[in-house]
């Protein structure tokens, strides 16, 4: 006989979770066969709507981050641009400061006594 097994955490009974799972299994399966039978992959029907325009080179019609994210920088380039000069891209770089941070946290660990 299969029991429940008590942990910390409560009551592990695997057979429920089973039971659980075929049951979501079952409702995600009906809902899925209530779907648009009248759709096929590989036809028009896969192009994306754009409100009645032809559709572009991706390139044409990708929107750069810097545009999207246009006011949050403008509002806190106080803030960015001196961060942008810290950043050279050299992994080393970064390492060093990780580490640094890392010593100093450590020190403020063992001194408080955690």
């Amino acid at each position: 006989m299969i029991g429940s097994l008590l942990s910390n955490a409560g009551v592990w009974m695997p057979l429920a979770w089973l039971f659980v799972l075929v049951v979501t299994w079952a409702i995600v399966y009906y809902i899925r066969s209530r779907g648009e039978a009248r759709y096929h992959k590989d036809t028009e029907q896969v192009r994306p709507f754009l409100a009645g325009h032809p559709e572009t080179s991706k390139a044409a019609m990708h929107v750069r981050a810097s545009n999207e994210y246009w006011g949050f920088m403008e509002a806190l380039k106080g803030y960015y641009h001196p961060l942008i000069k810290g950043h050279t891209g050299n992994l080393n770089d970064y390492i060093c400061w990780f580490i640094c941070i890392l010593a100093i946290v450590l020190v403020l660990v063992i001194s408080v006594g955690v």
